[in-house]
């Protein structure tokens, strides 16, 4: 061989196996344990989804999916585990809305969250519901409109917390419809609700799950959902932009990330694996009953949408004028 060739050859064959890499891995992955991050307290409803995820993961895997509990600051201790975590994908984050919210609402994260995280998934998405204490003389969302401008900070609304999908939900819908209420930030959306049927606070944008109940014995009053199609089950409410607020789509949503310069061939492989997850019987009917949907996206599908909505909740931010916290 001539000696001049060898070493092109030798550069051209350790070019391919360093290409090769990110395909080996994502074959084998896992070879041990991956550790999925939850900023939220355990018990709660995303705790909750990530351990049936894990579960399945841990079947399909052959190793153990670990939920590790990291809540706190508005989801930002578990977050930053993950964004100083190797980008091997075996520190993973399992979060929701506040992710994409809180570079708009917090003046200082320790963490960059375009850079320092890659999308893997959205596994599932749900609308809320605009609901009225049965008090409030009101049959629909034209109506609470009217009533609300007929008397301008009467009505307060109440939600799980600042920052959180029912908040920017009801800055959303002031902001569209052109009324005032007054937000009513509770540590959660248990005490949130107690006071809502108390009549303390008058209207909330609550979860399908919690407000159903209280709808069907008459102490609460549906007055639209807040995705841009009905609801199946729930068909006789109409969504709030057929209602009078063209436009109007505000989801919660629950997601899958990795460390920012994960390998893109490893974030296909475990969408893949998650997606399966989902389409099982027992997640598909966990769902349905707790009126979520799943969905299991693409990783760059997963990516635009989190750009979009870092930006839809900056500009919502501004034109409400909310100040960071």
């Amino acid at each position: 061989m001539n000696t001049l060739l060898r070493p092109l050859i030798a550069a051209l064959l350790a070019t391919s196996a360093l290409l090769a890499t990110p395909a080996a891995q994502a074959q084998k992955f896992p070879d041990r344990p991956v550790r999925l991050v939850v900023p939220f307290a355990a018990g709660g409803g995303t705790d909750i989804l990530a351990r049936l995820l894990a579960q399945k993961l841990t079947e399909t895997w052959g190793h153990n999916v670990l939920v590790d509990n990291r809540a706190g600051a508005g989801t930002v201790i578990g977050a930053d585990i993950v964004a100083r975590s190797p980008a091997d994908a075996y520190t993973l984050l399992f979060t929701a809305n506040p992710h994409t919210s809180n570079p708009a609402l917090l003046a200082k994260l320790p963490y960059d969250t375009a850079r320092d995280f890659t999308a893997v998934s959205m596994l599932v998405s749900a609308p809320l519901m605009l609901v009225v204490n049965a008090a409030v003389p009101v049959q629909s969302v034209q109506q609470l409109i009217a009533y609300a401008k007929a008397r301008p900070d009467a009505l307060n609304y109440a939600t799980s917390g600042n920052g959180g999908p029912q908040h920017l939900a009801g800055e959303l819908f002031k902001y569209m419809a052109d009324v005032n209420m007054v937000h009513t930030p509770y540590k959660g959306s248990a005490p949130a609700l107690v006071d809502l049927l108390g009549n303390q606070v008058q209207v909330s944008f609550t979860s399908l799950l919690a407000s159903v109940p209280y709808i069907k014995n008459g102490k609460l009053r549906a007055l639209g959902v807040t995705s841009s199609k009905r609801v199946d089950g729930y068909s006789d409410i109409p969504t709030i932009a057929e209602s009078g607020v063209p436009g109007f789509e505000s989801l919660t949503w629950y997601g899958v990330f990795a460390p920012g310069g994960t390998p893109r061939a490893l974030l296909v492989k475990i969408q893949e694996d998650m997606a399966r997850a989902l389409a099982t019987p027992e997640i598909k009917d966990r769902l349905a009953r707790d009126g979520l949907q799943a969905v299991g996206n693409r990783p760059d599908e997963f990516e635009s949408f989190v750009k979009a909505e870092i930006d839809t909740v900056k500009n919502l931010v501004a034109k409400a004028g909310i100040k960071p916290d």
